[in-house]
């Protein structure tokens, strides 16, 4: 009998193979909603409204180190971003390098969103700024009223306040009220073309290019996840998942280089994809532990660090361990 799974992540092009059938989980029909992001996160962890979704990686490893079972992961990476590029500052602060930061009053949507855990790991190893240096002020970034999805347990160091109930974030950057704004999205008023909104970093690809040929690191955003009462009792799941999320992403990613027709709405698509290769390799969006050792573990310490853990997790506690072994060969 087919297991019939309800399943909730954005459509990306990664996961759209699944969609239309080209590639089918053995044993399983998925039923797929389409949603955003921000409202798979809330409505999963408040309702447990999926049988398999994608999760913010933060708040699933946040959960988990605080004995919060109700999911288990699978090592499917679904969103992967380099987050140089979304640090915003006001243009009339002297802001012109991350150590400007110090001592700044910095807007951000939740102090546990796995971008801002990503970036402030990245200020303070490779430009010396501590979460600490930082007064951190969160909140809705364009409708006001966002609050933490979890309640936190930060060290004491950590200056956190809300924002005004009545504020958002992007206005409050652009007015002055905060010197920076860092988080998963663009403002608005840089969007619209403040003149007091720019970039921390202009040349945010030169940038993000090198910090990936020092480090090895494509940071990871959001993995998938189980019920873990559906996990349990069908332990098979996890990799007959795994199987058809890989192959749904070699099929997109081979779409690529397809000429006769285009696939994807780019002109210079097949310059932009050797160009990606030629710096990061053939697999350059893996799924799997292996390839991905490096950046988890350096993931969780930054979370660990960052006091968003309860205590510092392991990669195997936090995957199905069907899904950690090699593949089987014939």
């Amino acid at each position: 009998m087919t297991l019939s799974l309800s399943f909730a992540c954005p459509p990306y092009d990664r996961i759209l193979p699944l969609v239309w059938g080209k590639v089918a989980p053995e044993g399983i029909h998925l039923t797929y909603l389409p949603l955003e992001v921000e409202e798979v996160f809330w409505r999963q962890l408040r309702h447990q409204e999926f049988d398999v979704s994608e999760s913010s990686l933060s708040t699933y490893v946040m959960l988990r180190s605080r004995g919060d079972e109700r999911f288990m992961a699978i090592p499917v990476f679904t969103s992967r971003c380099f987050r140089h590029s979304f640090v915003f500052i006001n243009t009339h602060k002297g802001i012109r390098s991350p150590q400007d930061l110090k001592g700044k009053t910095i807007g951000l949507p939740e102090y546990q969103i796995t971008a801002v855990v990503w970036l402030r790991g990245i200020f303070k190893d490779e430009y010396g700024v501590s979460p600490e240096d930082i007064l951190w002020r969160s909140g809705g970034q364009e409708t006001p009223g966002r609050k933490e999805k979890i309640k936190l347990n930060l060290p004491p160091e950590i200056d956190l306040k809300p924002i005004p109930p009545d504020k958002t974030l992007s206005q409050m950057l652009e007015s002055g009220e905060l010197d920076a704004l860092i988080g998963a999205r663009a403002p608005s008023t840089f969007l619209k073309g403040s003149p007091n909104v720019a970039r921390l970093f202009p040349n945010y690809r030169e940038v993000e290019e090198q910090y990936y040929a020092k480090t090895g690191i494509f940071p990871i955003m959001h993995t998938i996840i189980i019920k873990r009462k559906i996990y349990e009792e069908n332990p098979w799941v996890a990799k007959s998942l795994y199987k058809a999320f890989s192959s749904a992403k070699d099929i997109a990613i081979g779409s690529y280089d397809e000429m006769a027709a285009l696939h994807v709405t780019l002109p210079w698509i097949h310059a932009e994809v050797n160009q990606t290769r030629k710096m990061m390799g053939d697999d350059w969006w893996p799924y799997g532990v292996d390839k991905n050792r490096k950046t988890l573990e350096t993931f969780l310490r930054y979370h660990h660090e960052q006091g968003l853990s309860a205590r510092l997790m392991t990669i195997e506690e936090l995957f199905a361990p069907e899904t950690l072994d090699d593949e089987f060969k014939i």
